[in-house]
């Protein structure tokens, strides 16, 4: 589908002057040298050679579409957040699908999580929620996070994803065996965009009008019904089509089929989590729906495809430290470190005034900070004064804390989280194996088999294996079992 141009009329240069002739470059005579006088051809290379911004370290790869979010249900005991603050209220949002190991150019139908990164534009400026369509991460603490990185990315000898170093961390760090075991099962490649859930994944706190502290988990609920591809199947639409996951969004919004997402909130009395049986702000575990069953709260469609893909989804930013007031972060020390570096990648890959692009301005109010100058800065402010306080009327603060203070004590140190009465890198993983059907559980053993089977050294193995044998001695005995007629 084409895109008519909204600017009819003559091509012009970059500061609007017409050109004559864009087929033929400027020469000493029919068959002489390039002259440095033509400044079409100049400017048209120099842009040529700085049209791409630096991809994204992780979730490189990605497709977005706009759309509204509804409230269905009154969360007002909970948050009193405006745009949550009257059923039937809608919120125009913006979500970001990302697989997060991939570079740009990689395919979509590959075994990896997917980032589900929603902006809402609300009233009281933009909120992000930067989940996956997992409720659950390989690693609780985000100073892992480089380090587990890297081991998904390309290693600096070979210049492939290795086996080695993929299982030679997971065998290391036990708290990844709950992540791994979604990833290697069925929804660990999703049919398509569309058909796959969710999840804020991380514990956020809610605060109502009257100060009451509440911790909540997102989860979007597919209303298309959750498919998804077995691996060989994934295996040739990952080569006949790369772009399968981001084509298939867009065409379904092309015609009028718009996916929704039914969206539910587990709540937990902030009173519940000191003494929780386990670590409620664990990002490597989800709070069972029989503690806290999910609460329907709205619906979220996506109704309107970006005109411009790297305008709008390639410079589009979000961040967890993008709150309203009413909805604020957790202990969580995964959330913890994304709070700085998501905007800090942003500031380093879009630049210092992101912020400003039309994807990432809020839409209702206007974003008035004493911030100024930088690359790209549109000269927004005029002559106004860049400090505070100021006597020229300038914005002022509210006074007014977004979310309620989280009570700390102790000593300052390289922490452990609190202990729990039942905290276990290893129950949730076993309870998530026993769940799956026979069929479900063959297919996550062929999988994880055919992985593990691929690394250089047997202890780095057997290791990865013992941690599935701890969740569930079914599971590691017939992961070793699998693994060991594969390496013969």
């Amino acid at each position: 589908m084409t895109v008519a141009d909204k600017t009819p009329g003559p091509l012009t240069t970059e500061a609007g002057a017409p050109v004559a002739d864009n087929q033929q470059s400027q020469t000493a005579g029919p068959g002489g040298p390039t002259l440095v006088q033509d400044q079409l051809l100049l400017e048209k290379l120099a842009h040529f050679n700085r049209e791409r911004i630096p991809e994204r370290i992780v979730h490189a790869r990605g497709a977005g579409a706009y759309g509204t979010f509804t409230v269905t249900a009154d969360v007002t005991r909970y948050t009193r957040a405006a745009f949550l603050s009257e059923v039937g209220k809608q919120t125009e949002t913006f979500l970001r699908f990302s697989t997060v190991a991939g570079n740009l150019g990689a395919a979509d139908a590959v075994r990896d999580p997917r980032g589900f990164a929603l902006k809402f534009y609300t009233e009281e400026g933009n909120y992000d929620l930067v989940g996956n369509n997992t409720p659950v991460f390989f690693i609780k603490d985000a100073i892992k996070f480089p380090d587990f990185i890297h081991t998904q990315k390309r290693d600096p000898y070979t210049g492939s994803q290795e086996a080695d170093n993929v299982w030679d961390f997971w065998g290391l760090s036990p708290e990844s065996t709950h992540q791994v075991t979604w990833l290697f099962g069925d929804r660990g490649i999703p049919a398509s965009y569309r058909h796959m859930n969710g999840y804020g994944s991380h514990t956020f706190q809610w605060t109502n009008a009257d100060g009451e502290v509440f911790w909540v988990k997102y989860h979007f609920k597919t209303d298309q019904g959750i498919k998804n591809l077995p691996a060989d199947e994934a295996d040739v639409l990952a080569g006949k089509d790369p772009d399968s996951h981001q084509r298939d969004l867009r065409e379904s919004i092309e015609r009028g089929e718009y996916p929704t997402w039914t969206v539910q909130v587990q709540v937990m009395p902030a009173a519940d989590a000191s003494n929780y049986r386990f670590n409620p702000f664990d990002l490597t575990k989800v709070w069972p729906h029989e503690d806290y069953p999910p609460i329907e709260i709205g619906k979220l469609e996506l109704n309107r495809n970006p005109e411009n893909i790297f305008a709008e989804v390639e410079q589009s930013v979000f961040s967890p430290h993008h709150f309203v007031p009413g909805i604020g972060p957790s202990p969580d020390k995964m959330l913890q470190g994304r709070l700085f570096a998501y905007g800090d990648a942003h500031r380093y890959r879009v630049g210092i005034n992101a912020d400003h692009l039309p994807v990432n301005r809020p839409h209702a109010t206007e974003a008035r900070t004493h911030g100024r100058d930088g690359v790209m800065y549109d000269g927004r402010h005029g002559g106004a004064k860049n400090y505070e306080p100021n006597s020229f009327g300038g914005p002022v603060q509210t006074n007014a804390p977004l979310w309620e203070p989280t009570a700390v004590s102790g000593v300052t140190a390289d922490h452990e989280a609190p202990s729990h009465a039942e905290d276990d890198d290893f129950v949730q993983a076993g309870n998530l194996y026993r769940l799956m059907s026979e069929d479900e559980k063959s297919r996550l053993i062929d999988n994880l088999a055919g992985f593990i089977s691929q690394v250089s050294r047997d202890d780095i193995a057997q290791r990865a294996i013992e941690n599935f044998r701890k969740a569930d001695a079914d599971y590691g005995k017939r992961l070793e079992a699998a693994v060991q007629a594969l390496r013969g």
